[in-house]
């Protein structure tokens, strides 16, 4: 099967790159709403999947032992940029836990965002595992294994036994078999597993929804996803797109990029989540992606869709300011 072109860029009037991708959008119990593409392929969600792998830490009891509030939570399920309040809030969590940054095993990069980095480098010798995009991540693994008593080192490894808790997590969640047969490695060094894009998105709607799941479960999931509503800054950053998306409509939008072009997004009041995947992995094509599904469940010709739909379609400039094309979804959205 082809997946269709989901993203256009122009140059002019001419169309100079196109984007194939997938999209889904699932309900709570599992029914499609809108799909387009192959959305049974197996995909990794990569970071996208974050706040699934960060139930643990809620429960477990330990984001209640160390206090941890909506700032914290949203870190937990972050890829964030860096900035310093990012780097602050990781080193209070582990604080918290006795630890610090030398706990972390997910290695040390400076930002991928232009005016934090041009920060780093004048304030910084060089970036610490802090710094990663994954350390608020991080940082809640190494507190839930201080809380239940489990010795953090190599928690990054397929079989230690918070990577096993996370692997039985995303397994109910999605419906689907995980394993070493579908592991990779991330970016940060833990496993990643490849899903259907379909049971990607059934993952997320179970958590905005609750249905199927255990009354705790399905608590944690309420709990997670509104914090990362309440603090969209703590999930990604300043200008992010993450952060964008969720401010457009105040804590009635989930959102959360994943690398190699994966974005996933929930309506928990309409008990619907979505999922894409920009078949050769860019960001800008996934980005338009998931904006134009958010936009067809939103209030027709609000003020929130319209510039949803300003996110999704969108103009170019070069760097003297003058509009040079558009990034624009097709008709297959």
């Amino acid at each position: 099967m082809h997946n269709p072109v989901t993203v256009e860029v122009t140059r002019g009037n001419i169309v100079e790159s196109r984007h194939r991708g997938m999209a889904v959008v699932v309900d709570g119990d599992g029914s499609v709403l809108l799909s387009a593409g192959d959305v049974d392929v197996a995909v990794f969600p990569r970071s996208a999947c974050k706040a699934m792998q960060a139930l643990p830490l809620i429960e477990s009891g330990a984001a209640d032992a160390y206090g941890f509030g909506n700032r914290e939570l949203a870190l937990a399920c972050s890829s964030h940029s860096g900035e310093d309040a990012h780097v602050e809030l990781a080193a209070a969590m582990l604080a918290k836990a006795g630890r610090d940054v030398d706990s972390l095993e997910c290695g040390a990069h400076w930002s991928s965002d232009q005016k934090t980095i041009i920060h780093q480098a004048r304030t910084l010798e060089k970036p610490t595992a802090l710094h990663n995009n994954c350390s608020g991540k991080h940082s809640g693994f190494v507190c839930t294994c201080c809380h239940t008593g489990t010795d953090p080192q190599g928690y990054v490894g397929y079989d230690h036994p918070l990577q096993q808790e996370i692997r039985a997590t995303m397994q109910s969640l999605t419906g689907e078999a995980i394993g070493h047969d579908n592991c990779g490695i991330d970016g940060c060094s833990i496993p990643n597993y490849a899903i259907p894009l379909k049971s990607l998105a059934h993952g997320f709607a179970r958590m905005a929804t609750g249905q199927g799941l255990e009354a705790a479960r399905a608590q944690a999931s309420r709990r997670l996803m509104e914090a990362c509503m309440a603090e969209p800054f703590y999930v990604a950053g300043t200008g992010r797109t993450c952060t964008r998306l969720m401010e457009i409509d105040p804590g009635r939008i989930f959102a959360k990029t994943g690398a190699e072009g994966v974005f996933v997004a929930a309506l928990p009041q309409q008990g619907l989540a979505m999922a894409v995947k920009c078949e050769d992995g860019t960001t800008r094509a996934a980005e338009a992606m998931i904006a134009a599904l958010l936009a067809r469940y939103m209030e027709k010709d609000s003020a929130a869709q319209n510039r949803m739909m300003g996110m999704a379609n969108r103009s170019m400039k070069n760097w003297n300011g003058i509009t040079i094309g558009e990034i624009r979804v097709t008709s297959a959205l």
